[in-house]
Formats: C-alpha cells, structure tokens, sequence
C-alpha cells in the first residue's frame, strides 16, 4: 500500500520510468510476500484480505490516473472500478443480509483478469517510457480482452454471491 502514494506522484509527475519501476517493484514483493507465506506455511486472515486489497487499489489508482491522463480508454477504468465496487458492497450486503461472511476465493477468470490489468497498465507504462514502440493494434487487443475477462469475471463472482445467498437462505438442511 505504500507504493501507491509514491507510484501516483511519479506518474502524474511524468516520471514514467521510475513508476514503472515502483509497480514493477510492487508486483514483485507482493509475489514473493505470497510465495514467502504459502511456503513457510504462515498465511494470516489479517494478510489475506489487506494483499488482495492493496493489489486492488494499486491497480484502481493506475487506471484512474492513467484514464485521467488519457492513457487508457474510460469505458476500461469504468468496468474494472465498477467490478472491484461491486464486489466490495456485494460482499458487505451478504454479510449484512446473513451475518455469516462468504468466503472470499479468488476465480481463474478473477485472477486472469488481475493479470490482463497488469498487463495493460505495464504495456501503458513501457508505452510512456517509450523503451519499445507498442503498436496502437496490440494495446487495443490487450485493453478489450481486459475489459472482457474483466465483465465476465464480475458477473461469475455476482453469481456466486447469489447461489451463496440461496444456500444461507434455504438453511442448514439443504446444504
């Protein structure tokens, strides 16, 4: 959480090298964070919502800056701002609805879609260094896929959360 203060002075800063290298940074520690944990068997209920969240609002502030800075497309920012909202308020309403809290497991789709947001907000950031010239063809491939895997990741953890609630409702006896 504490590159993300650092990443956004360096970017609207246009010091596009150095906030390439901050989220590059911040990846890499939060993998070997992840990798650390699982190996040494030392996982916390603590770390498992505040990693995810502060992978989450890294990459929300990056897409908002760099859609502020006309980098990437706003239909973009929106669908993954709104799927990380909707995940949040959905969350809190089951809990609130049911006073039992679901159980938060990340889906292959959600996980490809984090990665395909990496990928774009890294391929903006190589963009803006100009280290390789990114054929305007590659980065609206990478930005429509984003948003598709994205969307569609949204709508499997609604349904999830609705098929959730269904179970909580029906009661023990059809568990």
């Amino acid at each position: 959480m504490l590159a993300i203060p650092v990443f956004l002075i360096l970017l609207t800063d246009f010091r596009y090298r150095e906030a390439l290298g901050v989220f590059v940074a911040a990846g890499i520690t939060d993998a070997l964070d992840g990798a650390i944990a699982r190996l040494t068997h030392t996982k916390t209920t603590l770390g498992a919502y505040l990693d995810p969240a502060a992978d989450k609002l890294l990459l929300m502030s990056a897409f908002v800056a760099l859609a502020f800075m006309q980098q990437v497309p706003t239909w973009l920012t929106v669908i993954v701002l709104s799927r990380d909202v909707m995940l949040v308020v959905g969350y809190f309403l089951l809990f609130t609805m049911t006073q039992h809290a679901m159980e938060v497991k990340p889906s292959v789709a959600g996980k490809l879609s984090t990665f395909l947001q990496i990928c774009s907000v890294t391929l903006v950031l190589v963009s803006l260094v100009q280290w390789h010239w990114v054929p305007p063809i590659v980065a609206t491939v990478c930005f429509y896929l984003t948003g598709a895997v994205t969307a569609a990741a949204g709508l499997q953890y609604m349904m999830r959360g609705f098929l959730w609630l269904q179970r909580q409702l029906a009661g023990p006896a059809t568990q």
